[in-house]
């Protein structure tokens, strides 16, 4: 497998508002305030952005797949705005009484990632606001960072300890923008960069 710079981002309370009824349409697809931004200043600074998302909407009939194609018609047409782009949308339709091997907190949905980029998803960041994002990205060697926003910005100390606790290594942020400033300064001090960029989007105050 190759090598490539790969984020895998959760979708709903990560990237979008998330609903406790689902969002159900693409006028209730809203973005995060700066997570659209985010993506675009990680897409510029060589990273592809990948979405793996539980979407049992479906499986309920609560809406259907032109409904979800709907929302990341949005979704792209808001990111191309910005710069920004998200490589493909990874989605498992089935409820969690369903038997199948993609529903988050199980990793197929991160293994068929890597099935189509043919790369390793060792040390791949993955990013989400729920414990079974970050369990599913474990299971196949990814990185774990933890977003509080969506349900997670509901957590107290206790609440995010224990979280933390049950998958060890977890990196912690306000939102997606405070994730991309994390990881565009850590590549820079890896690579020991200045934190000079050609575009806005990577440049670091």
């Amino acid at each position: 497998m190759t090598t490539m710079k790969l984020i895998i981002l959760d979708r709903d309370g990560t990237i979008n508002e998330d609903r406790d009824d689902f969002v159900k349409s693409a006028d209730e697809w809203v973005p995060l305030p700066g997570a659209l931004e985010a993506i675009a200043r990680l897409n510029h600074a060589g990273w592809h952005t990948v979405i793996a998302t539980n979407q049992s909407g479906l499986g309920r009939g609560t809406f259907d797949m032109a409904t979800l194609n709907a929302m990341h018609l949005k979704m792209n047409q808001l990111l191309a705005k910005q710069g920004g782009r998200i490589d493909a949308v990874f989605f498992c339709p089935h409820g969690p009484e369903q038997t199948c091997a993609c529903r988050k907190p199980l990793p197929g949905l991160f293994v068929q990632i890597g099935e189509r980029f043919g790369a390793s998803l060792h040390d791949v960041p993955v990013v989400g606001d729920t414990l079974r994002d970050l369990q599913a990205g474990v299971a196949v060697g990814c990185k774990p960072h933890l977003v509080r926003t969506g349900k997670a910005a509901h957590l107290d100390a206790l609440q995010l300890d224990a979280l933390c606790a049950q998958v060890p290594g977890t990196q912690v942020h306000v939102d997606l923008a405070a994730f991309a400033e994390f990881i565009i300064r850590a590549e820079r001090k890896d690579r020991g960069h200045s934190g000079e960029s050609d575009t806005g989007y990577g440049e670091l105050d």
